[in-house]
């Protein structure tokens, strides 16, 4: 149970959301949101710095035909950060089985935004039979493709008293083409992140590379992108298999600047795998 206290069970704050009535229950290291009945379940993993609200509106489109769950990775939103400061990847992903197991489902549609799509994806790869099918949504590429140079840069402007002006620039830079609205909310929830945790996942992602996994899974798969994932470490690149579309006109945090365009395109996926359910 990486990240926590050895021996010690993965507590789950579960929010039910049923019309307008919301109902709690267990206090949490991990906080999830939960509602919506009837078809297999979709499951929505955040990015870096992100928190069940940016899948506000897809969580109340979903859940008019079917559950849907969205979840706090640790050190994010309401959930706790981990007291041994594990934030790898491959931990993230078994939060993610932990949650679904206490949740009773068995198998499910998984979705993940940027980090989260590294996390999915991790996830996809570890247990395929889960997974009825895999949404990337601009997701994080191979950095360990990145240039050793580039990475202790990062790196150093990270862990210095530059700080805060570093991962602020970085943000506004993804945040290009994005409503005020959106770019209001993502630096708020980046500011709301601490810095432990914001500095520990950027190593993680330095190291991390999601092609193994990704190749593994071989399910229905699509990476929906932006202009921002045209590089040559970008999934769609590395991996010919991997369907993708992209969605212009928007920034890094698509499904928050255009969630009517992305749920259309997140709508036609599930479709299109509907009989493979």
């Amino acid at each position: 149970m990486g990240g926590y206290n050895e021996g010690t069970q993965l507590e789950i704050r579960i929010v039910i959301n049923k019309g307008e009535q919301t109902m709690s229950k267990k206090t949490s290291n991990i906080f999830v949101d939960d509602g919506g009945a009837g078809s297999v379940p979709v499951v929505f993993v955040h990015s870096l710095a992100g928190n069940t609200q940016q899948w506000s509106a897809q969580l109340s489109h979903v859940r008019t035909t079917r559950r849907a769950v969205a979840l706090d990775l640790r050190g994010h939103g309401q959930s706790l950060p981990p007291e041994n400061g594990d934030y790898a990847i491959d931990s993230m992903a078994q939060d993610i089985q932990m949650v679904i197991d206490q949740l009773g489902i068995q198998r499910f549609i998984l979705v993940g935004h940027s980090m989260g799509g590294s996390v999915a994806v991790a996830y996809a790869g570890a247990y395929p039979q889960r997974v009825a099918g895999l949404l990337l949504v601009d997701p994080s590429g191979d950095s360990t493709q990145m240039p050793v140079e580039q990475v202790q840069q990062y790196l150093g402007a990270l862990e210095s008293e530059a700080y805060s002006s570093f991962v602020e620039g970085y943000w506004g830079q993804i945040l290009t083409g994005s409503a005020e609205t959106t770019a209001a909310k993502v630096m708020q929830d980046l500011r709301d992140t601490s810095k432990a945790t914001v500095v520990g996942l950027f190593k993680e992602l330095f190291k991390y590379n999601p092609v193994p996994a990704l190749e593994r899974y071989d399910g229905p798969k699509l990476s929906v992108i932006t202009p921002l994932s045209e590089t040559p470490f970008s999934l769609h690149k590395l991996v010919s298999d991997l369907p993708h579309k992209m969605i212009t006109g928007t920034g890094h945090w698509l499904q928050l600047d255009k969630p009517e365009e992305f749920n259309r395109t997140m709508d036609d996926f599930l479709t299109s795998i509907g009989n493979e359910l």
